[in-house]
């Protein structure tokens, strides 16, 4: 038959349909459909119908002799009868009146490719990779489905499914059990959170000549949505089903016959069990496919039998009628009867015997009286009795629904048993299905319980399928059952784990940049949005493409020293032999050679796992894996830090919101953690959390706990009073803190007071004694460091100001300069060596990342300009042309200069939040000045043309226009000028020749009224709108600030305290002498610095590990105590109560089970009563034999209830 008729649904005129039907727009060249070319006559309708169900006026002649193969042809076969052409129906689907989100639909032939249709679901159309498919077999037409039956597919089914995250498979229409399936999944998805609301995927394969109103689909260019109506919702019919997300609609060419789409749906259900679980494929198993017989004809028995041949399970709902009830008797109560082997096979056949071929014909009779071919029948049901260990007998109505994800799971164990190798694991698919399944709770009631012996070839790939698709609680589960991790991660293993990173991440961009560069390929990188459009599109051949599969350990380093910076050393280039190699151009040369070879590295154990598993789960932004991570690594302080360093840093190139979001959120927790573990290692001592920050890590790139929590930006972790005591420590050095400030006045102008006893000094014992003391943050040392860099700058600006003020006071043709302005040089020469010394010879990073580094601090731009203005304003007073402006320079360099001195106030406690106020409010500013200068633009060049019809000096145009606009905020309003009501002084002329040569043009005194007006407005505006406008932002900010001064402060706190702990003692220019006395004692004498080990400390052996095993033991505490917290929260104990009351409800079910067979058995022992009565009574009536005693009398059960009666 061939579909004619417009299309009921068009494009729509959105971009996002445009773009869904360009993306469509290649399956009419690949998908077809059938359509009726041969009328073959049916007997029962006179003439007027094929076969196929069409009318005779439908069908087209394509072949010369049409109409003898009418003669002669009895039965329609699609194959033969019907062509392919490009398909008519495609797209999305609306229900009219239903507010639901869209689904898909497609047309399609019987004999299009499974792959095809699988690939355009998963691919294009957005439907999640299934972990499990159940296919919903019988139940068709207007039969009634029976109470219990709906149950089972509301709370069992369906709640299964979406616990394991299943596809469903019916009719898809809205009739029988596709209709129940239909209700089930969405009430579950009303009920559901947001979160798996997608776990569920109900698909429609139904006959497309069955379906009503399939007219509305028809658009041979795509419907964007199509808009289909049905008529009645409340009676079934073959309409479609709105609780789908999408429907095959399979096309044989026929017209209202139903069978049409079951050759199709099987070939798609062997195809997908043939498909790996997880992203990408990376599952342990194939997806197990499971189909679930509920009543069915007698036509059913060839689709179950060519089923069960390619070893697919089956589970049977037994007494839901037809079929289902049909072999649920066959198989358990038929008593298995001896099979002979026959001999004229040679194949090994087994041939069932003549007793049990009769009990099977009789049960097919009583089933199915009306079918006339029982033979058929009878030799279909021997065959599936022959391969009855897939087929599984579930009494739904005895057991209810609620274990039936135990059920599914126990008939695709069975079935996986028979296929499985004798030498594997009896245990081992239950194991992997319930990892695909995510379903922990039956692995430690089933599998984990201490009955099973597992062992590590067993876990090795069930924990990488947990590891890949996210699955932390089955991660632990395995560690805590015996799985080594250090056996278990090899580099190659690690790398595989990088290869799995999903398409279109950030992670997987960023590795991809980084391949790229090893590559050499001249092929621009692509960007991250290029990125995400491309993984959307689907072509014929190759939908969607796997993630490269050349990321090595070279390219993860890579991103971690883009995410760390220079704070760290390079990862894993032990690993690589690259750790001799600073140069990255030979880095990278070495590595590319290193993999084009035989990489040896890959089959040794990571150094470290817990910490390389750390990162992988940080970099992909899983929370719950990167926690359990972190709770099992080493170090727990530094990888805390580590992991808020690499999220901050990550969500800085995130592009999405909601994922930039998460990542700051886990940032936060992981500086939490931080805090709270080095809380808990300060109570228990306080010198070794001291150490604890200054360690040097061996595991994260030789760096400190403070160093990566200034890199992390982790100012509530600076803030804690340990950390601020460490601080308070080095800054005092020997001296005591409890020190008089005027002692430290005094030595400081007079420094040969140190060597008398005004200053006093600890001791050994004093020192032990602080360490044990509690911090002090009253802040003596930092009135001693503001004056120190007080005194070093002011002392310097007031010789700048001497020499600027002797140089104007020198004829500006002198040749010989004044003593004071070369002592100024001098001055500022130090000061330049001061910041040589501390960029390029402090640490142990090369001078390009010490250069990026000393770039980075605002500060070291303030002095970089302060300079470079100096050098400038040096040179052009040399130059008798250029004296005027070199003088200008350095007046600006003053400023520059004087401003710098901000930086000292950091240090004190009052004063530091309020100079990053100042530099919030600076922001703030600039917005502000973009709205002010629009709006004094637009009533500057108003008022300029209302006042002055001809004014072509552009002086006075830019004052009037901008500077003058701007006094009046401050109220300086010349009114005189403004206002014509006002006597002017000015002389004025309007002559334009006048005016030309520079006179004051006269006022425009008709339009003067609207410059009064706008005056009034632009008053109003500005000082009032615009300005509290400023004033709020102001407020907002300051309160904001102010509300985390203090750790604000402590955190500003430790860069200063760095800054001046790695400066000389002396003061420019006397500098110079501690240039001098560092240069003899590091590079003539090699003497090694002691302030190094003030912030860095390197351990080794027992000592490292004494500390290690101590911060260890601190945070097994900390983490016992959180989980008592948790545990005594209203919300895990209204957990388990649920838990206890589930438990419950389920007594209380078996005990009305018990109810029902004890009632059960009372009925049978009635019976037998009554039948051994009857016994009694004929044996004693007959005469045959003379009984020894009489018969036995009944004896009363409850004698007492019936004394008291």
């Amino acid at each position: 038959m061939r579909d004619t008729g417009e299309g009921g649904g068009g494009g729509g005129d959105t971009d996002g349909n445009v773009k869904s039907e360009k993306d469509q727009s290649w399956i009419p060249k690949i998908i077809k459909k059938r359509v009726c070319t041969t009328f073959v006559e049916d007997s029962f309708s006179n003439g007027a119908l094929c076969q196929c169900g069409g009318a005779r006026d439908t069908h087209a002649s394509v072949a010369l002799g049409d109409y003898f193969s009418t003669a002669i042809v009895n039965h329609w076969d699609s194959a033969q009868h019907s062509s392919e052409y490009p398909t008519d129906a495609f797209g999305e689907l609306q229900f009219a009146g239903a507010s639901k989100r869209h689904s898909y639909f497609l047309r399609l032939s019987w004999d299009t490719p499974p792959s095809m249709v699988y690939t355009l679901m998963t691919a294009h159309w957005g439907l999640p990779a299934p972990n499990l498919v159940v296919s919903v077999v019988g139940g068709e037409g207007r039969t009634k489905v029976k109470t219990w039956v709906r149950e089972v597919l509301r709370q069992g089914l369906v709640k299964a499914s979406q616990s394991t995250g299943a596809w469903i498979l019916t009719a898809g229409l809205r009739e029988g059990v596709g209709r129940c399936v239909g209700e089930a999944v969405r009430d579950h998805a009303t009920a559901a959170s947001s979160v798996s609301l997608n776990k569920v995927v109900a698909l429609g394969i139904a006959p497309w000549g069955l379906v009503h109103n399939r007219q509305q689909l028809v658009n041979p260019q795509g419907s964007f949505p199509a808009k289909y109506y049905v008529q009645n919702t409340s009676r079934d019919s073959c309409c479609l089903d709105n609780n789908y997300q999408a429907f095959l609609l399979v096309d044989d060419g026929s017209v209202g016959r139903r069978g049409g789409a079951t050759g199709f749906r099987a070939k798609l259900e062997d195809y997908i069990s043939h498909q790996r679980t997880g992203i990408w494929g990376s599952g342990s198993i194939d997806i197990p496919v499971i189909c679930m017989l509920v009543s069915g004809e007698a036509s059913m028995l060839e689709r179950v039998d060519l089923s069960l041949k390619t070893s697919m399970p089956w589970l049977v709902l037994a007494g839901s009628g037809g079929m289902a009830d049909f072999l649920s008797d066959l198989l358990e109560n038929l008593s298995s009867a001896p099979v002979v082997q026959s001999s004229s096979e040679g194949d090994g056949e087994a041939v069932p015997s003549v007793d049990l071929k009769d009990r099977v014909a009789e049960r097919v009779k009583k089933y199915f009286p009306a079918e006339v071919e029982t033979d058929k029948l009878v030799e279909r049901a021997l065959s599936i009795y022959q391969n009855r260990d897939f087929i599984t007998i579930y009494h739904g109505e005895q057991e209810g629904p609620n274990d039936f994800d135990t059920v599914l799971l126990k008939a695709l164990v069975g079935a996986s048993k028979q296929r499985a190798s004798v030498d594997a694991s009896p245990y081992n698919e239950e194991l992997k299905l319930a990892v695909t399944w995510n379903r922990v709770d039956i692995a430690k009631s089933e599998l984990f319980n201490g009955d099973i012996q597992w062992r590590y070839e067993d876990l090795e790939d069930s924990m990488t399928d947990a590891l890949i698709n996210d699955k932390p609680q089955f991660v632990r589960l395995f560690i805590e059952n015996g799985l080594n991790i250090l056996d278990y991660l090899t580099y190659s293993r690690l790398e595989s784990l990088y290869r799995s990173v999903a398409d279109g991440t950030l992670l997987y961009y960023l590795l991809q940049r980084r391949l790229v560069e090893r590559l050499g390929t001249t092929a621009s990188v692509p960007t991250r949005s290029n990125l995400q459009d491309s993984s959307s599109k689907v072509t014929a051949e190759n939908i969607q493409s796997g993630p490269v599969t050349e990321i090595s350990l070279f390219e993860v380093s890579g991103v971690l020293e883009l995410l760390m910076g220079d704070i760290c050393q390079p990862f894993y280039y032990d690993a690589l032999g690259l750790q001799q190699i600073s140069s990255k151009r030979r880095a990278l040369r070495s590595a590319s050679k290193l993999l084009r070879g035989d990489c040896l590295y890959r089959e040794k154990r990571c150094l470290f796992p817990w910490a390389s598993l750390f990162i992988w789960a940080v970099l992909q932004n899983r929370s719950e894996m990167a926690t359990f991570f972190w709770e099992m690594a080493g170090e727990s302080v530094l990888s805390a830090l580590s992991g808020c360093k690499m999220l901050r840093e990550l969500s800085k190139l995130e592009v999405e919101t909601e994922t930039k979001l998460s990542m700051k959120e886990l940032a936060q927790r992981f500086e939490n953690l931080a805090h709270d573990v080095f809380s808990s290692c300060y109570r228990s001592n306080e010198s070794r959390s001291f150490t604890l920050l200054i360690r040097k890590s061996p595991v994260w790139g030789g760096t400190t706990c403070l160093q990566m929590g200034m890199g992390a930006d982790a100012r509530l972790f600076f803030s804690h009073d340990g950390v601020q005591s460490l601080l308070s420590q080095i800054w005092w050095g020997d001296m005591k803190r409890n020190t008089e400030v005027w002692k430290l006045l005094l030595t400081f102008f007079c420094p040969v007071l140190c060597y008398t006893n005004l200053i006093s000094f600890r001791k050994q014992d004093d020192q032990q004694q602080e360490e044990q003391a509690k911090p002090n943050e009253d802040g003596l040392g930092r009135d001693s460091d503001s004056l120190y860099g007080t005194t070093i700058f002011s002392f310097s600006d007031i010789k700048h100001i001497e020499a600027d003020a002797q140089g104007a006071n020198t004829p500006r043709t002198a040749t010989i300069k004044a003593i004071t302005e070369y002592v100024l040089y001098f001055w500022v020469f130090t000061i330049v060596c001061e910041e040589i010394r501390e960029t390029f010879f402090l640490g142990t990073m090369t001078w390009r990342q010490r250069v990026r580094v000393y770039i980075q601090d605002v500060w070291n731009k303030c002095d970089l300009i302060a300079i470079i203005l100096f050098i400038i304003g040096l040179v052009c007073r040399m130059f008798k042309w250029s004296y005027g402006f070199g003088r200008d320079v350095l007046c600006v360099d003053y400023m520059v200069f004087t401003l710098r001195l901000i930086h000292i106030f950091a240090i004190h406690k009052q004063l530091g939040p309020k100079i990053i106020i100042v530099g919030k409010m600076m922001k703030d500013v600039f917005f502000f000045l973009f709205f002010l200068g629009v709006w004094l633009m637009a009533y500057g060049v108003a008022n300029q043309a209302l006042l002055y019809s001809y004014d072509p000096q552009l002086d006075r145009i830019f004052r009037r226009v901008f500077y003058r606009p701007y006094l009046h905020i401050f109220g300086q309003i010349p009114v005189e000028e403004i206002d014509v009501g006002k006597k002017w002084d000015m002389a004025c002329t309007s002559n334009e020749t006048l005016i030309q040569g520079g006179a004051e043009p006269c006022r425009t005194l008709y339009s003067n009224w609207l410059v009064v007006i706008l005056l009034v407005i632009y008053l109003l505006v500005t000082n009032i709108l615009l300005i509290n406008l400023l004033i709020a932002m102001f407020s907002y900010t300051f309160s904001e600030v102010q509300a985390n001064s203090d750790i604000y402060w402590k955190f500003q706190r430790y860069t200063l305290i760095v800054q001046y702990h790695s400066r000389p003692s002396l003061a420019p220019p006397l500098i110079i002498f501690s240039h001098i006395n560092l240069f003899i004692k590091r590079t003539i004498r090699k003497v090694p610095s002691v302030k190094i080990h003030h912030f860095v400390l390197q351990l080794k052996g027992k000592a490292a590990n004494r500390l290690m095993t101590w911060e260890t033991i601190q945070k097994e505490d900390f983490l016992t105590a959180q989980n008592k917290i948790q545990k005594s929260s209203d919300s895990e104990r209204l957990k388990r109560m649920s838990v206890k009351v589930d438990g419950v409800v389920k007594h209380l079910t078996e005990t009305r089970d018990f109810d029902h067979r004890l009632r059960a058995l009372e009925a049978e022992m009635e019976y037998c009563s009554n039948a051994l009565s009857w016994i009694v009574d004929t044996l004693a009536q007959g005469s045959t034999f003379k009984p020894p005693r009489p018969p036995p009398t009944l004896r009363d059960a409850f004698p007492s209830s019936s004394n008291s009666a």
